[in-house]
């Protein structure tokens, strides 16, 4: 429409076609006005910033299904995509609603919907600090984020969890609570790391609550029918709350009655207000890409709501659940003194960073973990890395192993166990080098592997929050000695907010 009427484009940018379109609907000198007559012909994902050069001192924002945060400061007022840029200066927010159009100078915010009727957004206090947005003496904020995670993980649980009592208090949860005693079906959606966490979640759900779970990656099961009923619960988790994808499958699926639960760690994000309920993991500010603490908080906080739809249904006793919280928060300190074999495990990745391809096996709880791990290992060190259930090798994968072919195993005590020395003595009888993740003394497995990583002994679910603190610390060293960027890896974005 715009060429037809004469417009010129230097390039193929599509942001392009939105400063001719304000052009072109400027009739009357106003740019608010060309903004709100142009949003009708704006199809898609957006978050627009712009000035005009006659009102110099004015910022115009508009947005749709792309996040945009304003910061509202004394005498100055700031516009940025996520909290983390302006913690520095502020942490008084405004999150904007689709289709909203914002005014700002530096003594006023004044918003308007997307048919230019005045309306009242209100503003978040966030509880972050600007040290936790600055590398506060670390390489990278990678290494300084994983660092960060006994305290993230402390920070989850406190205030919802009673020793005494053997009860767990959502206070997101309130408005929902009386619908989850009728809930026989519980959908996680998640993407990439989050969707890892989402598995552990369906574990957890059938082993505390004894309620059947699926657990779906958000853009496959958008583009999906899933059989719901008034039964169904939504957990959608994201680091951010503005994952495209799983916005969409949260909004498809929610548009059919079901009620839903957001898991994030961004107040006022999309999802969260999007949800009946919302559960904060209070990770702090993650700038990394590669999710960290974002990771182990999410799982925490999946933990604690298995724990807690246990108690409401009566599928967990008490005693139950009171020995889980005493072991819950042992989790931290255990994984302090994981992080105390950095230097082995930064000995290890200068062993095997010039090896193309490390498959990671785990059962059970410890399968996701190695999916996880394979992620990590490919997000920031480009090194070809796969996830798979130690029960899967004898179809297919093992023919991949010989002596070039190191594989990262999970095999701490617990159910899987003398599965996994089975795998490992498969892999070993190929040539295979064995990297295990062991628990404190065991000598058997430590006997028959190549290299081996000690944990401490815990509960074989909470293991995985020390394997976390492994997979995590051996990605990191593996990039770094390759002199990678750890901290912004090639093609990646901290939040997918594009489809």
């Amino acid at each position: 429409m715009l060429i037809d009427r004469g417009y010129e484009f230097s390039s193929e940018t599509d942001t392009e076609v939105i400063a001719h379109l304000l052009v072109y609907q400027n009739k009357d000198n106003s740019l608010f006005n060309a903004i709100v007559n142009s949003l009708s012909y704006i199809k898609g994902s957006y978050a627009v910033a712009l000035i005009s050069e006659k009102e110099p001192d004015t910022l115009f924002v508009f947005k749709k299904d792309s996040p945009l945060v304003i910061g509202v400061g004394d005498e100055e007022n700031f516009v940025a995509s996520d909290i983390p840029a302006l913690l520095s200066y502020t942490r008084k927010f405004i999150f904007l609603e689709d289709g909203d159009i914002a005014i700002i100078n530096k003594k006023e915010i004044l918003i308007y919907n997307q048919k230019g009727k005045p309306v009242k957004r209100e503003i978040k206090h966030i509880d972050w600090n600007p040290v936790m947005a600055e590398r506060a003496g670390y390489r990278h904020f990678m290494e300084k984020e994983i660092h960060e995670q006994p305290r993230a993980i402390t920070d989850t649980v406190r205030g919802r969890i009673g020793l005494d009592s053997g009860e767990i208090y959502f206070e997101g949860l309130k408005e929902i609570k009386d619908k989850i005693k009728d809930i026989d079906h519980i959908i996680f959606s998640a993407c990439g790391t989050s969707w890892h966490a989402s598995l552990l979640g369906k574990f957890f759900m059938e082993k505390f609550a004894h309620i059947r779970a699926s657990s779906e990656i958000a853009s496959e099961l958008r583009y999906r029918e899933p059989v719901l009923d008034e039964h169904t619960l939504l957990v959608s988790i994201s680091q951010s709350g503005e994952t495209a994808d799983t916005i969409k499958a949260h909004r498809m699926i929610r548009s059919q009655g079901v009620k839903t639960i957001t898991i994030c760690n961004v107040p006022g994000s999309t999802l969260s207000r999007e949800s009946d309920g919302v559960i904060y993991t209070h990770a702090g500010p993650e700038i990394g890409v590669a999710s960290t603490k974002a990771f182990t908080t999410q799982v925490m906080a999946l933990l604690l709501l298995s724990l807690y739809i246990g108690r409401e249904n009566n599928t967990l006793t008490k005693k139950e659940a009171k020995e889980t919280l005493f072991k819950i928060v042992e989790i931290p300190e255990i994984m302090r003194k994981t992080l105390n074999k950095k230097d082995l495990i930064k000995e290890l990745a200068k062993k095997f960073k010039d090896y193309k391809n490390f498959p990671y096996l785990g059962r059970g709880f410890h399968y996701p973990i190695a999916l996880e791990g394979a992620l990590k290992l490919k997000e920031i060190s480009y090194i070809h890395a796969e996830g798979y259930p130690g029960g899967e090798m004898k179809h297919g994968p093992i023919a991949l192993i010989d002596r070039t072919f190191p594989v990262f195993v999970f095999a701490p005590h617990g159910n899987i166990y003398e599965k996994m020395i089975g795998n490992i003595q498969e892999i070993k009888a190929r040539d295979g080098i064995v990297i295990a993740v062991i628990t404190k003394g065991d000598e058997k497995v430590r006997s028959i592997s190549d290299e081996i990583i000690e944990i401490p002994e815990s509960k074989e679910e909470f293991s995985i929050f020390s394997e976390s603190i492994v997979l995590q610390l051996f990605a990191y060293y593996m990039a770094t000695q390759l002199g990678l960027d750890v901290d912004q890896p090639r093609n990646l974005a901290k939040s997918v907010t594009v489809e």
